[in-house]
């Protein structure tokens, strides 16, 4: 219900002077680097197809037409068609939008900060995002830590989630949560353990690198094998005192590839019986035409501003949360 009332900012000003000396910072950074800045659209005819990541959409008439517009997730499909174009190493700072509910760390429209090099693999852009947070935390000698899918998983479950039997990670899921004994997708339950027992657990300290997770989670990612002859993604996630920061890849190129784990996604969606999307075809034309060597990662920058704060709840840092816009 409207209530008229809630007119005053969610967020203290000296919070609000923070965020904006923080966007200020981040934009110089890039700056420095020679990456440029762009500014893609939040309203596409084509969205994502991942069956956990829910959008919203708005629906409109144009020349006879009956369109379904939908709020960009995150602004990589565009970024990558720029890509295509020959745009090199660019980084953009908006607004992206998902239908998930309102919570602690949560916001339906929260503020991103994405970016790619071109000539990068995932490991480079580790490098950077480090550097990039000891400009803005003011800590030149700020370090990360780096550890793999697995020895997080070992550390903290005491399952090895490459070799584990299905029936170990059932027993282990419903330990830890109380549930799992009934599923039967191991990447549900390695999805379910990593959120529950080894998430709480990494970046107290100092942010924490997460990499080489399963191929089977590789997103939008290229996949290899490592030193253990393991085929794993070409990807890592960010995490810092209980919160996930960022996720970036070494991103795929091949747009056969990506046009066939769309397929999958879109046939996961159809068993989960979720409302069909139109996925971005646009964004398989353009990689057929030649996405150059890069890695990308997106980045919350409302959790990023939280940790700098102090501050427990995402309204906290934002000018209008959730009842107040």
């Amino acid at each position: 219900m409207y209530d008229a009332s809630l007119w005053q900012p969610s967020a203290d000003l000296s919070i609000l002077q923070k965020r904006a000396q923080l966007l200020k910072a981040i934009r110089a950074f890039f700056d420095s680097r020679e990456v440029m800045e762009v500014d893609t659209q939040c309203l596409s005819l084509g969205s994502i197809t991942d069956p956990h990541i829910e959008v919203l959409t708005s629906h409109t008439r144009s020349q006879g037409q009956d369109l379904t517009y939908y709020l960009q997730t995150s602004p990589e499909f565009a970024m990558k068609r720029l890509l295509c174009a020959g745009s090199g190493s660019i980084y953009q700072l908006g607004k992206v939008f998902r239908a998930e509910e309102i919570g602690r760390r949560h916001s339906i429209e929260f503020t991103m900060l994405e970016w790619y090099r071109v000539g990068f693999d995932h490991w480079q852009l580790m490098d950077e995002i480090q550097n990039l947070l000891s400009v803005l935390l003011g800590d030149a000698s700020l370090t990360c830590e780096r550890l793999s899918y697995q020895m997080a998983f070992l550390r903290h479950t005491g399952l090895d989630p490459f070799t584990a039997t299905l029936f170990q990670l059932q027993e282990c899921a419903h330990e830890h949560t109380e549930y799992g004994l009934q599923e039967d997708d191991r990447d549900t339950l390695l999805e379910l353990l990593f959120s529950s027992v080894v998430e709480p657990a990494i970046g107290k300290y100092v942010p924490c690198f997460i990499h080489s997770y399963p191929a089977s989670q590789a997103a939008l990612a290229k996949t290899h094998f490592d030193e253990k002859g393991q085929l794993v993604a070409a990807r890592f996630e960010l995490y810092w005192q209980g919160m996930e920061l960022a996720n970036g890849y070494h991103e795929l190129t091949d747009a056969k590839e990506q046009a066939r784990r769309f397929a999958e996604d879109k046939a996961t969606r159809q068993e989960m019986r979720l409302s069909p999307r139109q996925f971005d075809e646009r964004l398989i034309t353009a990689l057929g035409k030649g996405l150059p060597d890069c890695a990308g990662v997106a980045l919350g920058v409302d959790r990023l501003l939280m940790l700098m704060c102090h501050k427990s709840h995402i309204a906290e840092v934002l000018p209008f949360a959730h009842a107040r816009a």
